[in-house]
């Protein structure tokens, strides 16, 4: 059970609850083994409860075994829901919530997150990344994750910039350590890794070479795909998109679909990369409006 989600019963509610809501909010959750609604809400809270850490502390009181505490706070249908700050009851609903109804129900009383330490260096490093001065953009995210050895969006971004800049040992480094870390594997990691595995598998090929043959050749699909994958290799995402495109518009069918699912594929390659998302977006619409 998690230290932020904890039973509480009569002979511990002053404690737990009364004498630690001077110090920070508790949320009183009065449920019971037989609610339906009870076993929608608890899950949603105690998720809740672990994603604040800390900013409250999640009480939970089985009603049946403990009425006198559901008879003082005058609890007549469950699961009822009590908050409490400074020994004084703030807020409360009853019956089931949505996770975004409780999430408005808590931020009227539970104090907002401080910015994690580097917050302000990765707005800047972004702003740098945008302006095209990479160099400044590693010196910000360099000293963020100084700062903060754990922050993740840092390294990520300092990974993309990686790429874009050719170092692929460099972004395969800083992979390495990010797929390590425990927790939820993090869909960035495994779209930046395929990435480094599309520009290396590419990397040496004549692209203008190609460019030549598929102008000689345009209905050769298999060309063209090829053509495409290979500005992917050098990073060239919108030359690519365009290509893969182009063959979908001539033969929707062909190779069951393969330019539609090259597209898609890159689509993926390109997720969480917030420089990239508007190019996306762009050819999501183009090629929604192909099929159609």
């Amino acid at each position: 059970m998690s230290s932020y989600a904890i039973d509480v019963t009569t002979a511990d509610f002053k404690e737990k609850v009364f004498d630690a809501c001077m110090t920070v909010p508790v949320v009183v959750d009065f449920w019971a083994e037989w609610c339906g609604p009870c076993k929608v809400l608890k899950p949603i809270l105690e998720k809740l409860a672990i994603e604040y850490a800390g900013r409250f502390i999640l009480a939970k009181v089985d009603s049946d075994a403990n009425p006198e505490l559901a008879g003082h706070f005058g609890v007549r249908s469950i699961p009822t829901v009590v908050a409490l700050v400074g020994g004084q009851i703030v807020d409360g609903f009853t019956g089931a919530k949505s996770e975004g109804q409780i999430r408005e129900f808590l931020d009227r009383f539970v104090a907002p997150a401080e910015p994690a330490p580097g917050a302000d260096l990765l707005a800047l490093a972004n702003t740098a990344r945008e302006a095209g001065n990479h160099e400044e953009a590693r010196r910000l995210l360099t000293e963020a994750i100084a700062a903060d050895p754990g922050h993740h969006d840092a390294a990520i971004l300092l990974t993309e910039i990686s790429l874009e800049d050719g170092a692929l040992d460099e972004a395969e480094h800083i992979l390495t350590r990010l797929a390590s870390r425990p927790g939820e594997p993090d869909a960035r990691v495994a779209a930046l890794s395929a990435r480094i595995t599309l520009i290396r598998k590419n990397a040496g090929i004549d692209t203008s070479a190609l460019k030549a043959q598929v102008e000689a050749a345009p209905d050769d699909h298999a060309l063209r795909l090829e053509y495409a994958n290979a500005l992917a290799g050098k990073q060239d995402w919108r030359g690519a998109l365009e290509q893969m495109l182009s063959s979908v518009r001539q033969d929707k069918t062909w190779g069951d679909g393969a330019a539609r699912k090259a597209m898609i594929e890159l689509f993926k390659l390109l997720a969480g990369d917030e420089s990239q998302q508007s190019l996306v977006r762009e050819f999501r619409s183009k090629l929604a409006g192909t099929l159609n």
